[in-house]
């Protein structure tokens, strides 16, 4: 019998987000049980105020990153791992399977350090105890929520409820997104539009999404959101349309996720955004995948929804087209009229 569980997955958001149902499902398992959680600065909101975890660790990537290698930079690595190692855990699991998080292993007095075959990066060389999983780490068919669950099922949980159970907004969140918020029309439904990603080829057609901002604009509050950076790609595709309101560059993660709460429907590309709004657990989401695999990545359930492209070279999973001509085909063939109807059958507007 284990009493603490340690859980090693440092980024991204969305990956982090595929990981917590792990935890959840050891808590609902073992209530007593204690865990722990190390993840990279840029993840950590989601982690760090988790009712199933009860110790998290953050490693302060960004202010690592701009010193560059210093003794300060060690100093700080080695006073985490040194307040790790004085919790006792009896578990690791590592559940990104890369260099980045195996590399904490050989530093952490643990006595079972487990993952999943079929790592990448020489991970497994760094763990005592593997668990052969049913499928490869990028299988583009098979659900990556699915594959983490495998190693609660190996210490004895029921992996079939999948859970997020995101920590409720503060009053002070809420206030702030009342605020951000206050002008939409209480008759109409909220759609909120994500619309960018960090590969270029996940992103959607810039005329698509025209199209369908014009088929919800006089139907819909629509409320758009993405970081500073996302400002130029949203006023493209918002040019024309009446109203709308711009949230990108005004929320951080925490907020984000509120907004998604108040939303109705939340339209994205397979994104963090996109893994935010299905874990807050009320919207409707729908996904467009392009480049990615919808397969391994796309929220699942009865409440979304999720397209992609009908092409020989889907999924690539690639940062870069490879493709001769069409490049970036993946792009612009997923039509509006795919996600038109997907919103009349979900808001029941004609």
């Amino acid at each position: 019998m284990f009493k603490k569980v340690l859980i090693l997955r440092l980024s991204a958001i969305g990956d982090t987000i595929h990981t917590l149902p792990v935890v959840n499902a050891l808590k609902a398992a073992y209530p007593d049980c204690q865990t722990g959680w190390v993840v990279e600065d840029k993840a950590a909101l989601f982690v760090e105020k988790h009712p199933n975890v009860d110790k998290c660790y953050i490693l302060p990537k960004k202010s690592w990153k701009k010193r560059g290698l210093s003794p300060e930079n060690m100093k700080e690595f080695f006073d985490i791992i040194k307040d790790i190692n004085s919790e006792h855990y009896d578990i690791v699991l590592d559940t990104q399977q890369l260099f980045k998080s195996a590399i904490l292993l050989p530093f952490l007095n643990i006595k079972r350090k487990i993952t999943l075959s079929g790592g990448r990066e020489f991970s497994g060389l760094f763990s005592n105890e593997k668990v052969k999983a049913s499928h490869e780490l990028f299988n583009p068919d098979y659900h990556v929520v699915k594959r983490n669950l495998e190693l609660a099922e190996y210490l004895g949980a029921n992996a079939q409820n999948i859970e997020f159970k995101l920590a409720p907004p503060s009053e002070e969140v809420q206030n702030r997104v009342n605020t951000l918020l206050f002008s939409l029309n209480p008759d109409k439904k909220n759609v909120v539009i994500s619309p960018a990603t960090t590969w270029k080829n996940k992103h959607w057609d810039e005329d698509c999404w025209r199209e369908v901002l014009s088929y919800l604009e006089s139907r819909a509050n629509l409320i758009f959101t993405g970081t500073e950076n996302d400002l130029p790609l949203i006023e493209r595709i918002s040019n024309g349309i009446n109203g709308g309101v711009i949230l990108a560059g005004k929320t951080n993660l925490e907020e984000l996720a509120c907004v998604f709460s108040r939303a109705d429907v939340v339209i994205s590309p397979d994104s963090g955004s996109a893994h935010i709004a299905w874990a807050v657990e009320k919207p409707f989401v729908i996904t467009i995948f392009t480049a990615t695999a919808a397969g391994r990545n796309a929220p699942f359930g009865d409440n979304c929804a999720c397209v992609h492209p009908e092409i020989s070279c889907y999924p690539c999973m690639k940062r870069k087209c490879k493709l001769k001509t069409d490049k970036n085909l993946c792009c612009h063939s997923v039509s509006a009229e795919k996600i038109v109807k997907i919103l009349k059958n979900v808001l029941h507007y004609d």
